[in-house]
């Protein structure tokens, strides 16, 4: 989680930070959302997590609601992690965060490629224009005051 100094911030981004921000959180949604992981000792093995660590991010993402534990063991009691909607929801930011990785911190060509299971296809991020279609140039996206921002906090500027 984020020091105090975030609270702060009246943005999305810094509210989405405090759930899923620290360096393992997008690792073990990965694995789940991308190899099917769903028992501690999946995670522990595949990414090599200290077990406090990956008890304590499980453990947030069961009461922050991206995941749900499972009971599929009763001697002894042994759980598994689902992602729920709002985990799945994640996979079009870790798609963006693998292409802008691919682009700018691999070395040669991209280690992963995402595909459609139906056709198999290749599966990219898109900024676009609800209007016009795809932005390809970012600097043709501006950030505006939303509906959300608090009236005290307005200030003409984000």
């Amino acid at each position: 989680m984020l020091g105090k100094a975030y609270e702060s911030q009246v943005c999305s981004i810094a509210r989405a930070l405090e759930v899923i921000g620290e360096r393992w959180s997008l690792l073990i949604v990965r694995d789940a959302l991308f190899v099917g992981a769903t028992r501690y000792s999946d995670f522990q093995r595949r990414l090599g997590i200290a077990t406090n660590v990956l008890k304590v991010r499980l453990d947030s993402f069961v009461e922050t609601g991206i995941m749900r534990r499972h009971k599929y063991s009763e001697h002894p009691d042994l759980y598994e992690y689902l992602l729920t909607d709002k985990g799945r929801a994640l996979a079009p930011a870790l798609i963006a965060l693998t292409e802008w990785g691919d682009r700018w911190a691999a070395d040669g060509e991209p280690p992963i490629l995402y595909t459609h299971s139906v056709c198999g296809a290749g599966i990219t991020a898109q900024t676009v224009c609800v209007h016009c279609g795809r932005v390809d140039d970012p600097s043709q996206v501006k950030a505006v005051i939303g509906p959300g921002m608090p009236p005290g906090r307005i200030t003409g500027r984000l």
